[in-house]
């Protein structure tokens, strides 16, 4: 017996790091029972790079991943809407509904300043950050 993949909408403001490596994450750890998509409420219109080189460490290649609006999933009826940023959150859209709307805020690792090792080492916390919260969080659904 098949069992359909639920669904998770993973949404930040540009779509260009938390939220490319969420989708990554959640769709080479758990492709079997959930279907990641990612989009901003105000796409930047490039995936990071060092959210790239991050998951490449994984072996997990988001490199050709796009940076989508939000509003191109208007038809797909999620199972669930994560935010992974409060400014995503504050401006979620309104028909998403309420009810399957999950807030789980991560630090956006490409405003910090200083090397590139400092910025690179950001990035591999809040990768591993989210490996270590979201997806336990969506296996327990």
């Amino acid at each position: 017996m098949s069992v359909d993949k639920k669904r998770v909408l993973i949404l930040c403001t540009g779509n260009s790091c938390r939220s490319q490596m969420a989708e990554g994450l959640v769709n080479a750890y758990l492709g079997e029972a959930w279907q990641a998509f990612s989009a901003g409420t105000a796409p930047s219109g490039m995936v990071h790079p060092l959210a790239v080189r991050a998951m490449a460490e994984l072996d997990i290649d988001i490199s050709h991943g796009a940076t989508e609006s939000v509003d191109i999933y208007r038809a797909l009826q999620p199972d669930l809407v994560v935010t992974v940023c409060d400014n995503a959150a504050r401006n979620c859209p309104v028909w998403l509904g309420e009810e399957e709307v999950k807030h789980m805020p991560f630090d956006d690792p490409t405003k910090l300043l200083g090397s590139d090792s400092d910025r690179i080492s950001a990035c591999r916390q809040v990768r591993d950050l989210m490996r270590d919260t979201l997806l336990p969080y969506l296996q327990s659904l």
